[in-house]
């Protein structure tokens, strides 16, 4: 008698409405049949990743609450150049030169002349195939990268005048100072290719560190990287000498920008998904550790050093309280991220409203200054900060301008 009534129980449970509607909904959004989630044709595979308490981050931060950067900031060079992420100036001091959305890395030559192609990465590239002017930086410009390539960081060797260069679809290559067809030197380490290589940094004896930010997904594909938190990405070493190109550090998540300090004792790299930007000693008896420098407010992309030896970061921000929900839960980000919604609306859900934040660092983390655009007047995503001839350069991956403010 007590077994059937427990069995009758369990049936009146099983077959109630609600129960049976949530447990149908779950299962579809799981399966996704009709492929109406944003991640419709992806096999996402969320992990737990390691990042800073939100509360502890945004306590410590400084804020800037006029928007310095909105406020003083210009843009320039507005539909003349497409996605110029990283900034660059020769031994003589021309620049900048950028590497642009279409495929180019292209070079300012003063206001009578602008801009002109300085240098390709692929004998593929032609104007009419990969040329696309404001289209550049869109969504139409996506199935051509891989054959117009994606010039991302650059850095010239001062003495030599060379211009090395990371593609993320060619790897590291070089031009010489007077242009042309970049040469490639590294798109494997050990006997397999380098998916996604981002940026650069040239060490005294004459080896190039690189990022490659993921053996999984290539550039196109780089928001996968974030929302699975997957940590696939290297930090490279390329030895012109015997031509070789080595793994230095692995298991990164989103490794992004790269900078030596000044005597090249360590090398600062970002580390995007995990919201910080970390040191790796290359001198003196913590040579070979990586430790944390600092905990940011947002999502990193380029670092570049100043004359005084300070560090500026280019930060999307900011983090939320939701995004570390998700970060932490992967089995509630595979439920979230598969609901029939679009990306962008389950993104303002989380409270994520992106704009742009440059910090100045010293060695030790401190932070030392902090410029915001809040509502994006001047920039609304950024990549890099230069600080030269009295000015702060800063390039963006998704617009077609570049901005500057005098500084100091």
């Amino acid at each position: 008698m007590e077994k059937r009534k427990l069995l009758t129980k369990d049936e009146t449970f099983l077959q109630h409405p609600f129960v049976l509607a949530l447990v149908l909904v779950f299962g579809l959004v799981m399966m996704d049949p009709f492929h109406m989630g944003p991640l419709a044709e992806h096999q996402f595979r969320p992990v737990k990743h390691d990042i800073a308490p939100y509360h502890k981050v945004m306590k410590n931060w400084p804020r800037d609450n006029i928007s310095r950067l909105a406020l003083y900031g210009k843009s320039e060079f507005e539909n003349q150049v497409f996605g110029p992420e990283s900034l660059e100036f020769d031994n003589m001091g021309r620049g900048p030169y950028t590497g642009l959305a279409d495929g180019r890395v292209v070079r300012w030559m003063g206001d009578e002349l602008g801009w002109e192609t300085f240098a390709v990465v692929t004998s593929n590239w032609t104007e009419k195939l990969c040329f696309r002017g404001n289209d550049s930086t869109t969504a139409k410009q996506w199935k051509h990268e891989k054959t117009c390539g994606r010039p991302l960081g650059l850095r010239f060797d001062k003495e030599s005048g060379d211009l090395y260069i990371a593609d993320a679809y060619y790897g590291l290559l070089v031009v010489g100072p007077d242009g042309g067809l970049a040469t490639p030197l590294a798109t494997h380490v050990e006997g397999k290719p380098i998916l996604f290589a981002n940026d650069l940094d040239i060490h005294k004896n004459g080896s190039i560190f690189f990022t490659d930010t993921s053996k999984r997904y290539n550039r196109v594909a780089h928001f996968f990287i974030l929302l699975e938190g997957e940590a696939t990405g290297r930090l490279l070493r390329y030895d012109p000498p015997t031509k070789t190109t080595h793994i230095v550090l692995d298991g990164l998540a989103f490794p992004n920008g790269v900078q030596f300090s000044e005597d090249q004792s360590f090398l600062l790299f970002t580390e995007t998904t995990n919201c910080r930007l970390m040191k790796l000693w290359m001198e003196g008896p913590k040579s070979g550790s990586v430790e944390l420098l600092a905990d940011l407010p947002g999502f990193p992309d380029n670092v570049r050093m100043n004359e005084k030896g300070e560090f500026w970061v280019a930060i999307d921000c900011c983090r939320t309280p939701a995004q570390e929900v998700l970060s932490h839960n992967p089995w509630l980000r595979n439920i979230y991220f598969r609901l029939p919604i679009r990306m962008s609306v389950l993104a303002r859900a989380m409270g994520m409203r992106m704009y742009t934040v440059i910090s100045r660092l010293d060695d030790k983390g401190q932070i030392l200054e902090v410029l915001e655009d809040r509502e994006g007047e001047v920039m609304k995503l950024v990549s890099e900060v230069r600080e030269e001839k009295g000015k702060l350069w800063i390039g963006t991956v998704a617009h077609n301008h570049i901005t500057t403010l005098s500084y100091p």
